[in-house]
């Protein structure tokens, strides 16, 4: 294969590889969880995507350069300090770099999960998630309200999320929305986040806990401040 042409497959391959940045970038998150983490992956992919295909490409070239029939015998190395020094700091500087990133990500409130009653605004909405074999109930204690299944949630509104369990380890588990946090029994743990979309997502139990495990399901509905309104009147009466 001619340098021609085997630089043209690497600008190709390139160029397509470099398409999954914007890709990723584009999903802006379905709540401010979710955002924060796609926006870390994407922070991650920008950097992890270079470094996969300079690699790749000296392997790549490597194979083709010394294959059979072109070196009758290995050669020893040489030691080059330049090199060496560039690849530590290069190595030292990447990682600097993931976690600069990813503890400033981490110590967010809506990413960060803890057995404390983290800090929330006065306006944020309180629910408190229980779980049991296997079962989930969500309760809002301000309203007087107590549902089971469906937890229903007001858009472009901050919630706090108490998990906890009344009889053994459970998990609570919305992918959709980016959130996870165990539920242990006499114990709450909490999940601060904000919805940025309407829709429904599905709520798993992460943990196995028991011969209905699976089975162990819900839904999380996110709809406007006036349907939530609506909804909280409902089953007030």
């Amino acid at each position: 294969m001619s340098e021609t042409r085997t630089g043209l497959v690497a600008a190709f391959t390139l160029a397509g590889i470099s398409t999954l940045v914007p890709t990723v970038a584009a999903q802006s998150g379905t709540s401010t969880t979710d955002g924060l983490i796609w926006g870390l992956n994407t922070e991650l992919l920008a950097v992890a995507i270079p470094i996969t295909v300079l690699v790749e490409a000296i392997l790549i070239y490597t194979v083709w350069r010394y294959r059979a029939g072109k070196v009758t015998e290995a050669l020893p190395t040489q030691e080059n300090r330049r090199l060496e020094i560039t690849w530590t700091v290069a190595t030292a500087v990447v990682l600097l770099f993931v976690g600069v990133a990813s503890m400033g990500v981490l110590a967010q409130d809506h990413v960060a999960t803890t057995g404390d009653s983290i800090g929330a605004d006065d306006d944020t909405l309180e629910v408190q998630v229980v779980a049991e074999k296997y079962a989930w109930t969500f309760n809002y204690p301000e309203h007087n309200v107590t549902t089971g299944s469906t937890l229903v949630l007001p858009v472009d509104r901050e919630v706090r999320l108490n998990v906890t369990s009344k009889d053994w380890l459970h998990s609570f588990h919305v992918p959709g929305l980016g959130l996870k946090q165990d539920a242990f029994p006499e114990q709450a743990n909490y999940l601060i986040t904000e919805p940025t979309e309407t829709g429904e997502h599905q709520l798993y139990c992460a943990e196995y806990c028991g011969a209905g495990h699976s089975g162990m399901l819900g839904t999380v509905e996110v709809v406007s401040q006036g349907e939530f309104q609506d909804w909280l009147d409902e089953q007030s009466d």
